[in-house]
């Protein structure tokens, strides 16, 4: 969605979900182009019904813009996850290898330690750490997932 970015809009949608028992699944909000405007990437769970009841009272908030609901339509859709990977001598370059079939990036390199930089789809996101987990994954971070419509 595209609200105003003007303090307090992040609390009332967060309190129109949580006041009607709705979850979040994941948030993202970032600034656009207009720097009035931020874009609300909001990812949640529910039947036709809910959905729908969240658009609808999504749109009656004066500080939203535009509300899009991605379920009908082709969109884009993105995830960026930061982690740090445990490493040694034997277990660098295998590590090197699954990244770069990844597409990923490694962003820092300590001793004992690397710090990689995957993006994609949720599959992708999913299998990556799935790889990365015998390595030792010592700490992680999701951006959540980020969309716009291909039109």
């Amino acid at each position: 969605m595209l609200v105003e970015n003007k303090f307090g809009v992040l609390t009332r949608i967060a309190g129109l979900f949580s006041g009607r028992g709705f979850n979040i699944d994941t948030l993202n909000v970032a600034p656009t182009q207009d720097a009035s405007a931020s874009r609300m990437t909001i990812v949640t769970k529910g039947d036709d019904a809910t959905l729908d009841q969240i658009v609808k009272q999504l749109n009656k908030l004066v500080d939203v813009i535009k509300v899009q609901d991605f379920r009908e339509g082709e969109y884009i859709h993105r995830e960026l996850v930061l982690m740090k990977v445990s490493v040694d001598a034997k277990s660098r370059s295998e590590i090197m290898q699954i990244t770069d079939i990844f597409r990923a990036k490694i962003v820092d390199v300590q001793a004992k330690t690397v710090t990689i930089e995957v993006t994609g789809d949720e599959s992708k996101v999913e299998k990556f750490i799935e790889l990365m987990n015998p390595f030792g994954v010592l700490d992680l971070t999701r951006t959540g997932k980020v969309a716009m419509p291909r039109r």
